[in-house]
């Protein structure tokens, strides 16, 4: 389903974001697996490779806005296109209000839902030119139902749920 595609999935050196990787190259997708462990991405793409799929690496901190940018500029360039773009890559830094810290509370914030803004924000000009494309968002369950002690995840992964369906009906 996706031969001649290019597909960034975010996280990719992680269990989710590895086994979403894995599919879209089963599928005929060159993945663009991007990791802040940019090792963890490497792995991957190479376990692709070696399965007879198509992969490249790009370590990218995407808690930054810079590599954000880069990393969809570094992923289009590869073959003029990016027609899947997934934004896979989360952490959770566990806390209720009172113990979590402000670093922590900031962290979770730039990498689940500033990143996931940046990384749209770059690839939606390139899929608009092209006629169309497709971007996935994980959320989570506990966005809608909160698990103890965990604030901060719980909180961006709402507004994770709400973003997309903010993006998905403007364009």
């Amino acid at each position: 389903r996706f031969v001649g595609k290019v597909a960034v999935v975010t996280g990719g050196g992680g269990g989710i974001g590895s086994a979403i990787s894995k599919r879209l190259a089963d599928e005929g997708a060159l993945v663009v697996v991007t990791d802040a462990n940019a090792q963890a991405a490497g792995d991957v793409a190479s376990l692709i490779e070696a399965a007879g799929g198509s992969a490249i690496a790009i370590g990218a901190d995407i808690s930054r806005k810079s590599e954000c940018v880069d990393l969809i500029e570094k992923a289009f360039a590869i073959k003029g296109q990016l027609d899947v773009l997934v934004n896979n890559a989360g952490i959770n830094r566990r806390g209720n209000l009172l113990s979590l810290s402000d670093e922590d509370w900031q962290l979770s914030f730039a990498v689940n839902l500033d990143s996931m803004f940046h990384l749209c924000r770059a690839v939606l000009p390139h899929m608009i030119a092209a006629g169309g494309g497709a971007i996935v968002n994980t959320a989570s369950q506990w966005g809608l139902y909160p698990a103890p002690n965990h604030i901060a995840y719980n909180t961006t992964k709402a507004a994770v749920a709400a973003f997309t369906q903010n993006l998905a009906r403007d364009y």
